[in-house]
């Protein structure tokens, strides 16, 4: 015989919180709110979310890309720094659509719990919020799913997606790079979101403390900057070079060595050379205390550099004025060559 409850079973006595929910929509309205520009025909809260096209294209190509933050997530956990994870989302996506010249013009975000904290969700969103706030995109749609059994207390798992626009006859494919093109970089804000499952285990062999001093700043500081958002910058560097800028690469997952083949075509390579840039601090202190070898940190990690610019020689130092102008740190990396039998992407 099939046993009746005392009282009536909700849903919060499975664990699902609507009233957290709606108190969590609440606080996160107006940070939204914030990121609107022109073409956001609705704000968060819909079905679905609905953008215009901006009417000034002529052809315009939609661009979208989506990504997560990866295992930085587990020392935003442990160390409970949720406020710039938001921005990581942001830009490791926003970054990605970028490099084919295309201007963000909307983000969604997916938010996955098992118990919903209203506080932590809101710090991680308000980061989200400022992250499209640094990109010029709008923050219009969005799901919070809080899933009991999935996810243990205090943790929860984050994903984006952008979309942008980029005149058709504009889009940056990397097709017209040649032998003698300059190759620039542009000055990450640290690890960004790549190699922390490497990072994690060299803070564990290490023995690290987040308070620990690093280069006259908090470990913990160091490690969790947030990923560099780009867009301002190289849209208006594309904006004044249009016909000077060749290629674009964000520096992601797989360091320099992989990303930046990503834009060549066959026969070419990028040549960098070590001593163009300064390695900072967090990269001499992971690769001293994880014993990595010099090919592994550019295989892995982006060493410095968040965005490579490959430019032909006669614009390259109007380039990198404008770039230095919107606020870069830019460096001259190296050359396009002949590939060689070699790699794609090589470092002497």
């Amino acid at each position: 015989m099939t046993k009746k409850p005392s009282a009536s079973m909700t849903y919060r006595d499975a664990g699902v919180d609507i009233d957290a929910g709606d108190a969590l929509v609440d606080r996160i309205k107006p940070l939204a709110a914030r990121t609107m520009r022109a073409g956001a025909l609705t704000g968060i809260g819909g079905f679905g979310a609905l953008f215009e096209v901006p009417p000034h294209l002529k052809q315009p190509v939609l661009v979208s890309g989506t990504d997560g933050v990866g295992t930085k997530l587990r020392l935003a956990f442990e160390w409970q720094r949720h406020d710039t994870v938001g921005i990581d989302l942001v830009a490791m996506s926003v970054n990605d659509i970028l490099v084919q010249g295309a201007e963000p013009l909307y983000f969604l975000d997916y938010f996955a719990c098992g118990k919903l904290s209203v506080d932590t969700a809101a710090s991680v969103v308000a980061g989200i919020a400022k992250g499209c706030e640094l990109s010029g995109c709008a923050l219009i749609g969005g799901e919070t799913a809080e899933m009991p059994g999935m996810y243990p207390d205090g943790e929860y798992d984050l994903a984006g997606f952008a979309v942008g626009a980029v005149e058709k006859s504009k889009i940056i494919d990397g097709k017209s790079i040649a032998q003698g093109d300059v190759v620039l970089g542009l000055a990450s804000s640290g690890a960004h979101s790549n190699g922390y499952s490497l990072i994690r285990k060299i803070l564990s062999h290490a023995n690290a403390r987040p308070s620990q001093d690093l280069d006259g700043r908090k470990l913990e500081d160091v490690v969790m900057a947030p990923t560099r958002i780009y867009v301002k910058s190289v849209l208006a560097a594309l904006a004044a070079h249009e016909a000077g800028i060749k290629g674009l690469a964000h520096i992601t997952g797989g360091g320099l060595l992989e990303n930046v083949p990503r834009i060549l075509q066959p026969g070419l390579a990028a040549r960098l050379h070590r001593d163009a840039w300064e390695m900072p601090a967090l990269f001499k202190w992971l690769q001293e205390n994880g014993g990595v070898a010099d090919q592994e940190m550019y295989r892995v990690f982006n060493c410095g550099v968040g965005m490579v610019v490959v430019v032909d020689a006669a614009s390259a130092d109007a380039v990198t004025a404008t770039l230095r102008a919107e606020g870069e740190t830019v460096s001259r990396l190296g050359e396009i060559v002949a590939q060689g039998e070699g790699p794609q992407t090589f470092v002497v």
